[in-house]
């Protein structure tokens, strides 16, 4: 492929440097919105255990 007529070179598996770039920074987001989520979850499932009656809970 002419690179100087807008072709992108491709790798062997048919992946550009530009999609490998890419990739890399989905993954990257993709993990941590996974943090973010199980953060998330684990707040949530410890403020609903605060407000059950007699669990940890000072209110009546």
């Amino acid at each position: 492929m002419d690179a100087s007529r807008g072709h992108r070179r491709r790798d062997q598996a048919g992946t550009t440097s530009q999609d490998n770039a890419e990739l890399r920074e989905a993954r990257r987001r993709i993990k941590l919105l996974e943090q973010e989520n199980e953060v998330l979850r684990r707040a949530a499932a410890y403020l609903s255990q605060a407000h059950l009656p007699g669990k940890g809970s000072t209110r009546s």
